[in-house]
């Protein structure tokens, strides 16, 4: 770069989560490919949660810890998102900004990627994969990747099918 000429400005990036010492655990799980969510080991609660806190959102206990999530899910709601200029959103556009119903049963803001807006139907199973985001992360940090949702593969011919019910206004599957 010649010493006169001014470096080139950097595009802000907004889908580059914040990453910090308490999620790093969840952020290089995924990029193993593996979705984390933080479950209660209170007394009678025991409910799992994400986003991750340090704390349980139902009883309010400190003692919660990291666990693999199955990775399955079911489509709570959607939108098809056309309009978004803020980068790197408008080369992906239209996309499918959704709430699913994780198998352990938190609720997650996701993506669904790989099926037409016309196939989307609540209910649906859906299966995690990983986004690979490349942005500003701490010193020694990898690239940051992100899940979002797919529908599940059909089950084999003579299998049975373990689809999950959404949940209900108290939590409770239907």
């Amino acid at each position: 770069m010649h010493a006169n000429r001014p470096s080139a400005p950097t595009v802000p990036r907004f889908d580059v989560p914040e990453a910090d010492a308490f999620t790093r655990p969840y952020w290089e799980a995924a990029g193993r490919g593996r979705l984390l969510v933080r479950r209660c080991r209170a007394a009678g609660c025991g409910q799992a949660h994400h986003y991750p806190r340090e704390f349980c959102p139902r009883c309010w206990s400190e003692d919660v810890v990291w666990e693999e999530a199955s990775g399955r899910a079911v489509l709570y709601t959607w939108s098809v998102v056309h309009v978004n200029d803020l980068p790197p959103f408008g080369g992906r556009l239209p996309y499918t900004a959704a709430v699913v119903d994780l198998a352990e049963g938190p609720r997650m803001m996701t993506e669904i990627v790989g099926c037409e807006e016309g196939e989307l139907r609540i209910g649906m199973p859906l299966t995690v994969t990983f986004r690979k985001l490349e942005g500003a992360l701490p010193a020694g940090w990898s690239p940051l990747s992100v899940p979002v949702f797919t529908p599940a593969p059909a089950p084999a011919q003579g299998q049975s099918s373990s689809v999950l019910q959404p949940l209900s206004a108290d939590g409770s599957r239907r």
